[in-house]
């Protein structure tokens, strides 16, 4: 009786520890998926550790969820070329996806992207990645961070981007993007994001409908938008930073009334007339930058303005007064 006891409650602890560890190992479907992601990259030296055998939540580059599905996947200055691997959109808990500083990951921004439901951070920076920034991407509505700079993407921004409603930061810089800025972008659904477009080749006039919007920092710099941006920077704003520098924007700086919430103004490198706003004086900018306009008068006295040198205020038509030279 003894031995059949003893017997019994061998195979109980047994079969305990055994589910146990059968528990602790990754998805089967989750395994296959990253096996199937490592064949399309060619079996790169920087997966060497996604060893079928072992415990695909211990790999490098992923992590796993309480429930040991992947909820990350990481991978940056690797070895890995080629495009996006299909497989990426067979991880339907991936809650991040991060894929830069990777000069061989070329093609297109992959479709099966859109299967990732649950997927909140999306970065694919500084790489090769080319084509359109593809609609769908608007479809994921749990996305709190998109990073798509440093790549070679082109043609028009998508509108359908303001979709995404629990949008923290949207950083589209450095690409080789054309057209408009969209009209939808001033009916952002939820939160506000920061806007981040500068270094492409964007063109036309910046929407009005941007003036709806609080956008905590927004950096248009280094394209080609013309006409009036006043609207961006009024004084109920409570933008932070705020930089429209090396376009071709033309407006009457003395009519602005700034926000005082704003610490950071670029302004150089556009068609700006009239005169620096006294008010500025009473504003906590912590950065400033207006030159090569074509600004005149006396710079006034006060506040953070004479804290700036030379190079903030010089090549303008007849700007003069500390810290340029003394009003004649």
């Amino acid at each position: 009786m003894n031995t059949n006891i003893t017997l019994f409650l061998s195979l109980l602890i047994f079969s305990i520890l055994f589910y146990s560890s059968l528990s602790d190992l990754c998805n089967p479907d989750d395994l296959k998926a990253l096996l199937n992601i490592k064949q399309a990259f060619n079996n790169p030296y920087v997966l060497a550790s996604w060893d079928p055998n072992k415990n695909c939540c211990h790999w490098y580059c992923v992590d796993c969820d309480s429930n040991n599905r992947i909820k990350t996947l990481s991978i940056s200055y690797g070895d890995l070329s080629g495009p996006i691997p299909v497989a990426v959109g067979d991880l339907p808990y991936l809650e991040r996806l991060d894929l830069r500083k990777l000069t061989n990951l070329t093609g297109p921004i992959q479709r099966s992207i859109v299967k990732l439901k649950n997927l909140k951070f999306l970065r694919l920076s500084w790489t090769n990645l080319s084509g359109s920034i593809p609609d769908f991407l608007g479809e994921l509505n749990n996305l709190t961070f998109l990073d798509l700079s440093h790549n070679n993407l082109s043609g028009s921004i998508p509108g359908s981007l303001s979709k995404l409603q629990n949008l923290n930061a949207l950083h589209l810089d450095r690409n080789k993007l054309t057209g408009p800025i969209p009209e939808s972008f001033g009916a952002f659904n939820g939160k506000v994001p920061s806007l981040y477009l500068s270094h492409n080749q964007l063109s036309g006039k910046i929407p009005s409908s941007l003036s709806n919007m609080d956008f905590n920092i927004i950096d248009l710099s280094r394209n080609k938008l013309e006409g009036d941006a006043s609207f961006l920077f009024r004084i109920n704003k409570r933008t932070q930073q705020l930089d429209v520098s090396r376009n071709l924007l033309e407006f009457n700086l003395s009519t602005v009334k700034f926000s005082m919430n704003l610490t950071s103004l670029d302004l150089n490198h556009n068609k700006i007339f009239g005169s620096i706003p006294t008010q500025l004086t009473s504003v906590d900018l912590q950065s400033f930058n207006v030159s090569y306009n074509r600004l005149c008068g006396q710079i006034p006295f006060g506040g953070k303005l004479q804290s700036f040198d030379y190079s903030s205020y010089f090549h303008n038509k007849c700007l003069c007064g500390a810290p340029l030279e003394s009003c004649k």
